[in-house]
């Protein structure tokens, strides 16, 4: 991470500890550049949401309604929600999407802003259902990023009178679960988009809602009534509503002289209309202003999402631009945008993103106006403003702080008062967060903490119990004349798991959680690390007996009902105490370790559930799936650790470009010839990955990431001879790809 301390602290609170986090700071500060990095780099399983879908692509995640099948009405707690005014509204995830949310431990959520308090209480309410009902968001860390002071939360009239009895404002802070749980703020200070210190203090000072009179006067220095720019000087405006933007870029388009020509969109399979990220018609005249409304694949870093350019050239074949400011002109290509969802790799035991969708058009978009909304997290070096007409907190300051410079702000109307309109609870909120911003002591609290709570979940052995008394009450309730013998054993084991394993593990949590409040360095103490090791041989032995009694277990049933029961009760069962055998055996082999111990758990637990329908069909419960895992593992790690320990690290920059425009063309030629879409065939990351790594054999080709398995047996001999012919003619002797 870059030396920055409020960077830095966040890094560690996700990393070292479970608390939940909200990462603010003003714009330009860099809240996403420390998302990528968090997503690229921390060993914790996490999925990334944001509020709208424009929002989720742009953070690479999904929106939160879709991830959580939630409906879009208010959510009132404590009350259901009725989705046709006749039948309650119930969830149907499928197992994959159930694994996800019972394996992550991190919750990203972007744009935390216009996140609505009952939105939030939403997400805790499903995560609490299928997770851990007694625990805020069922135990998940929550990561919210975001800036409070601009875009808020959209909330109608009606839907507020129904909400106001239960929050006291629509923000996301006023959430019921996140003021029963322990977080954090931190707030990033170092703004990285503006290098004029007088004008980020005036856009502070807006920010903060201090803006007086001398404020306002000097903005207003920057009206210039009929401000006119000439084209090339490459100026934006931005506007307060959607039909300003579009007059103005209409208007703007036919002054132009000269044939218009559209180019249509090429849409395949799912991708919601509201989250398309430029027109799917675009209408363009030599001339044009756009913007580019994508950062450039190629790796030549022709242009980048926010950047102005012109249009130079353009017809039925295709359109030449340039950027303001170069005289460079280029031929530009259309881009690919996904809408991805979540989904479990079965054979690498990695949630992955599953493409739904895919828009294909050219990057960029009219550009003489667009609205304040659609200009969050973009940067221009010259824009004229409209914010007079404002109507929502934070507008203005979103607005003025797109520039880099103030003399690259132009106001087309003069700034009032009325027009900087901030929210007193926010300014509340930010003044109390400020306040109590956690320090060294605090984190080292909080982390000592996290050790300690996932080291009392390892040798906690309650829920496992609460579970075999289930199961022996069906049996004593429904099946005792059935199974006497059966029952008289499963009373015996329980009294006896209760005496030698409960109640010891209870005893036992005293002397470790000593140990950890007496060591120096907990993490590394070597006594500690001695005593979790026995109790981890200590339990799993007394595990045994359970282990044995429910491999041999048979039990059925006529009834319906009772049946759903016991496979349920049985299911339970199994799951916990396969999952605790497996964990103990880590500790036992690789001692007890944050993030080693969290990677191992989520792998685990995957496993784990995706092995119940076999144990429910074969007797209710056995040991099958275990057994079989360990001896996948004997030759020294199961097939998806041996993947996640191969996979290598793909520089970002084109190493080879002529091999990498061959690969490409085949993949294109390839696509065509199925009639598929090229993302299909070979994902563009995956061309990076064999270009720049030049891999030799199929072993190494499998350690490319985003290529699978598949993909080699259908084309690895194809790319290999590609790359063979390729370093021949280049007369590259040595491998590139190295451990």
């Amino acid at each position: 991470m870059e030396q920055n301390p409020e960077l830095s602290l966040a890094w560690q609170f996700i990393e070292n500890t479970g608390t939940h986090l909200f990462l603010t700071g003003k714009a330009g500060t860099g809240k996403t550049t420390f998302l990528r990095q968090l997503k690229s780099g921390s060993p914790k399983r996490m999925v990334v949401l944001a509020p709208t879908g424009i929002a989720a692509i742009n953070a690479g995640g999904v929106t939160i309604h879709s991830f959580f099948q939630l409906p879009f009405a208010p959510y009132v707690p404590d009350t259901s929600f009725s989705a046709d005014g006749k039948a309650q509204y119930r969830f149907r995830f499928g197992k994959e999407k159930l694994n996800i949310m019972r394996s992550i431990d991190l919750l990203v959520i972007d744009e935390i802003s216009m996140v609505r308090a009952d939105l939030l209480d939403a997400i805790d309410d499903v995560l609490r259902r299928f997770r851990d009902r007694s625990k805020p968001f069922g135990g998940v860390q929550l990561l919210m990023i975001g800036d409070l002071q601009q875009l808020a939360p959209v909330i109608k009239d009606e839907e507020w009178q129904m909400l106001n009895r239960y929050y006291d404002t629509p923000y996301f802070f006023s959430s019921h679960a996140l003021r029963k749980s322990e977080y954090c703020t931190i707030e990033l200070k170092k703004v990285y988009r503006q290098s004029d210190t007088h004008f980020l203090d005036m856009l502070n000072r807006i920010r903060e809602n201090r803006c007086d009179k001398t404020l306002l006067d000097e903005l207003n220095c920057r009206y210039i009534p009929n401000f006119n720019p000439a084209k090339e000087e490459g100026y934006i405006q931005l506007t307060t509503h959607n039909y300003q933007a579009q007059r103005i870029n209409e208007y703007e388009l036919a002054q132009l002289p000269g044939r218009s020509f559209t180019f249509r969109a090429q849409i395949d399979g799912k991708f919601p209309e509201y989250s398309y990220p430029t027109d799917e018609v675009l209408e363009l005249k030599r001339g044009a202003q756009i913007m580019f409304v994508k950062n450039d694949s190629s790796g030549e870093h022709r242009y980048y999402n926010g950047m102005i350019g012109e249009v130079v050239n353009v017809s039925a074949l295709g359109i030449e631009v340039r950027s303001k400011g170069s005289e460079d002109v280029f031929m530009l290509q259309e881009e690919e945008w996904t809408n991805a969802k979540y989904v479990l790799d079965e054979e690498t035991k990695e949630i992955t993103e599953d493409i739904e969708g895919v828009f294909k058009q050219f990057p960029l978009k009219l550009a003489w106006a667009i609205t304040i909304h659609k200009s969050q997290g973009l940067t221009f070096e010259r824009a004229i403003i409209d914010a007079s007409a404002s109507f929502a907190h934070g507008q203005t300051y979103v607005a003025l702080s797109r520039c880099k410079t103030l003399e690259g702000l132009v106001l087309s109307a003069p700034l009032s008062a009325r027009a900087v309109i901030s929210d007193s609870a926010v300014g509340t909120f930010t003044e109390d967060a400020r306040r109590n911003e956690p320090d060294e002591t605090r984190y080292r609290r909080l982390q000592q903490s996290y050790f300690l709570e996932l080291l009392s979940g390892l040798f906690d052995f309650l829920p496992l119990e609460l579970a075999l008394k289930r199961f022996v009450r069906l049996l004593d309730e429904h099946l005792y004349q059935l199974y006497p013998k059966l029952l008289v054993e499963y009373k015996s084991e329980t009294e006896r798991f209760h005496e030698k394993v409960t109640k010891v593990a209870q005893k036992f949590s005293l002397q470790y959680t000593r140990l950890v409040d007496g060591a120096a360095d907990y993490a590394t103490d070597k006594s500690l690390q001695e005593r979790i090791h026995l109790g981890a041989e200590y339990f799993k032995e007394q595990l045994t007996p359970l282990d044995a009694i429910r491999s041999s277990t048979i039990v059925e049933s006529d009834n319906k009902e009772l049946k759903k029961q016991l496979k349920a009760v049985s299911e339970e069962l199994d799951d916990l105490l396969l999952l605790k055998v497996d964990l103990l055996e880590f500790v036992i082999d690789k001692g007890f370790h944050v993030g080693e111990y969290l990677k191992q758990k989520s792998v685990l637990s995957i496993d784990d559930a995706a092995s119940g329908k076999d144990k429910g069909e074969k007797r209710g419960g056995n040991f099958s799936g275990r057994r079989k895992r360990k001896d996948e593992t004997e030759d020294g790690g199961s097939s998806s650790a041996r993947k996640r320990e191969a996979t290598v690290e793909v520089p970002s920059d084109i190493l080879h470009p002529e091999l990498y425009k061959r690969l490409v063309a085949w993949r294109n030629a390839e696509a065509s010839r199925l009639g598929l879409p090229v993302y299909t065939v070979i994902q563009q990351k995956a061309i990076l990955g064999i270009t720049n790594l030049l891999p030799e054999d199929k072993t190494t080709l499998l350690r490319i990431p985003y290529f699978g398995k598949k993909g080699v047996e259908k084309y690895g001999d194809e790319l290999l001879e590609m790359v063979r012919m390729y370093k021949k003619e280049s007369g590259i002797a040595e491998t590139l790809f190295s451990d």
